[in-house]
């Protein structure tokens, strides 16, 4: 340990951070930064000041601490420790914990069902959904928004970077352009590899077009561009892309009775910014994955649903296509009649 330099928890994030500024998007930054912040808060509780006092026992206590104290998912704790691992790599290369470390941690695994994102939004969900605000809120931006996101099935990051120039709305061949611009705040996901063009339907462009004629608010962002989805101030945030879908997917807004016997006028997720805590209303994330799974019980080949949402073939099998075991039998039996 006296070959160590001493260094804070705390300083040492910051310099982890700083070191993978320029490979790493700014919302995987984020990411990060909140999984590590979890891990200096239990340092402070521990009383550890210095990283060079970090090891195996101490990490393997950390871990038993997130599972069984705070009872984190599996797939929550693998991710804790993934980025963990990546902070204790660059710690060695700071001198600031024994070397060897990284290569020691046991890393958890996630086996079977753990591994895969369940939540989605079913097709008959979806279909209720989009008829509400197809007659109630017609062309707002909850309507445009969620019925582009259940079209493309894109992330909400591409729903961000969207502006009024990559959208060709009319003709007989409407599409739009997702482009990767981090230098103006609008980063994909997965950065150049994630830009694409895609096709809309006639009846998505006519919504679009409705609401940028109607109900956009005319406005640029900070860097003078026009983005498609806005508030009053500019371009939409993470935060708010979040809130609409879980106010218009929770049950009782679109008529329908609640699940859990709730009474709307006490129920607390009826609250302004308290919709998340509907237990069947869905983020996005939710609305992507009932468009990947309703994409591929329609027959389209997975090599074009995976150019669409820009998400591998192994990646869509594996986390968002809920396709049941009759789906897909069903589905091969449509492929090999006749053969």
């Amino acid at each position: 340990m006296s070959d160590l330099d001493p260094l804070g928890p705390w300083e040492a994030v910051d310099m982890y951070l700083e070191h993978r500024r320029d490979e790493l998007a700014e919302r995987t930054l984020s990411s990060h930064f909140y999984r590590l912040k979890q891990f200096c808060e239990w340092c402070d509780e521990e009383e550890i000041d210095n990283i060079n006092d970090v090891n195996g026992r101490t990490l393997h206590r950390y871990k038993v601490y997130r599972r069984d104290e705070q009872g984190v998912a599996p797939t929550t704790l693998k991710g804790d420790f993934d980025t963990l691992r990546m902070f204790i790599g660059v710690c060695e290369a700071l001198d600031a914990v024994e070397q060897g470390l990284k290569s020691k941690m046991l890393v958890p695994s996630v086996t079977g069902a753990e591994g895969v994102r369940e939540q989605t939004l079913e097709t008959n969900r979806a279909e209720e959904v989009l008829g509400h605000l197809e007659r109630y809120e017609y062309a707002s931006r909850t309507h445009a928004m969620l019925q582009l996101v259940w079209h493309v099935g894109m992330r909400t990051g591409g729903l961000r970077t969207i502006d009024l120039d990559d959208c060709d709305l009319e003709g007989e061949a409407p599409g739009i352009a997702i482009r990767h611009r981090p230098e103006t705040d609008t980063p994909l996901k997965n950065q150049e590899a994630g830009e694409r063009d895609v096709n809309v339907s006639e009846e998505v462009a006519a919504v679009l077009r409705d609401y940028i004629d109607v109900n956009r608010n005319e406005v640029v962002d900070e860097y003078g561009r026009e983005p498609l989805f806005t508030s009053s101030h500019g371009r939409v945030s993470r935060a708010c892309v979040q809130d609409w879908f879980y106010r218009s997917t929770r049950p009782c807004v679109i008529g329908n009775p609640c699940p859990k016997g709730r009474d709307p006028n006490e129920c607390e997720a009826m609250e302004p910014n308290l919709a998340t805590l509907c237990p069947d209303s869905v983020a996005p994330h939710a609305v992507r994955s009932g468009s990947i799974t309703y994409q591929r019980r329609q027959g389209v080949p997975p090599e074009i649903v995976s150019d669409r949402v820009n998400a591998s073939e192994d990646v869509i099998e594996k986390h968002y296509d809920m396709r049941t075991h009759r789906d897909r039998m069903q589905q091969r039996r449509q492929h090999l009649e006749g053969l």
